[in-house]
């Protein structure tokens, strides 16, 4: 079998100020910086061996820049989460843990697991998911202030009421200021009236969506669950039928779902007699709940897909 014929997978490992690169098939490993000259190095040797795929872990947002260079230059890349591949080297018995160590793990993880490609949010998206993230924090942060002045002393609750009022000030801006953004571009505002259009979905789940959900109705039920984290595992051995468990997926979409869920399970026609009969059959409310998450994104993912408002024969 000549070189140019065999598969090349690629792992990436992300660190701050470096990357480690593999190449399997070549069985090369090498270092760059994690910066533009870094990348602009890594597309000039991976560009002419076509690889299979490439396979770059979630490193807290140090992996954006070079996930962003890869996919411009349209390169395969998929984005894994680090969990999964700890659970590949446990199974495989690789437990010693370097850069060089970890970069060839993620090219065995790509050609064995083949993971699917992963798309980027544009620009817009990702602005506005910037603005969202901020909103969480905003949010945590204001909550953390109002529990302590529940419990400080005296002279310090002057300084926490004024930082809650500036932080209170603060999230009314930014709910404006995401607001502005949607409507301001004309995909966004379409999606947004279609989203919202359905019972149980506010503002800021129709937004979580937008920016962090870009398959959203590019996927079929089954591919964007699994994306997102609400399609069950089995546990089964034997005749044992174990418990199923969510796992994975985007926090922050699977965050806003649940609430939302909370929500159509009481005012949704449609949600809500899913989640009384789920009930009947004995089926935990927590349980009934996660069945309900995953049947409100089939119906938004329908909805996405096809530009068409929430009606009760969706």
């Amino acid at each position: 079998m000549s070189e140019e014929s065999i598969s090349k997978y690629v792992g990436i490992d992300v660190s701050k100020a470096r990357l480690d690169i593999f190449v399997s098939g070549d069985n090369e490993i090498w270092a760059t910086s994690n910066d533009e000259e870094g990348f602009q190095s890594i597309l000039e040797r991976l560009h002419p061996i076509t690889p299979v795929l490439i396979v770059v872990e979630s490193t807290g947002g140090l992996e954006i820049s070079l996930l962003v260079a890869l996919y411009t230059a349209g390169l395969p890349v998929a984005l894994v989460n680090p969990g999964r591949v700890r659970e590949f080297a446990k199974s495989t018995g690789l437990l010693a843990k370097t850069d060089k160590l970890d970069a060839r793990l993620l090219a065995r993880f790509a050609e064995a697991v083949k993971p699917p490609l992963t798309q980027l949010p544009s620009e817009a998206e990702q602005l506005l998911s910037d603005l969202m993230g901020r909103r969480c924090q905003l949010i945590e942060m204001l909550t953390a202030e109002k529990n302590r002045l529940g419990t400080v002393r005296k002279p310090a609750r002057p300084r926490i009421e004024k930082h809650i009022a500036w932080l209170e000030d603060e999230l009314v801006g930014i709910n404006q200021e995401i607001n502005q953004f949607i409507q301001q571009s004309p995909s966004f505002k379409q999606k947004d009236n279609i989203l919202r259009s359905t019972p149980g979905v506010g503002s800021v789940t129709a937004a979580t969506l937008i920016s962090d959900l870009p398959e959203l109705g590019k996927l079929d039920r089954k591919e964007i669950a699994s994306l997102v984290g609400v399609a069950p595992f089995n546990n089964d051995s034997g005749r044992h039928r174990g418990k199923r468990r969510i796992k994975g997926g985007r926090e922050s979409v699977r965050r806003v779902l649940y609430m939302a869920a909370l929500t159509a399970a009481r005012c949704n026609p449609m949600i809500k007699s899913f989640y009384e009969r789920l009930l009947k059959m004995g089926k935990e409310k927590k349980v009934a709940l996660i069945a309900c998450m995953r049947k409100l994104l089939t119906i938004l993912n329908a909805m996405v897909r096809d530009m068409k408002p929430f009606t009760l024969c969706a």
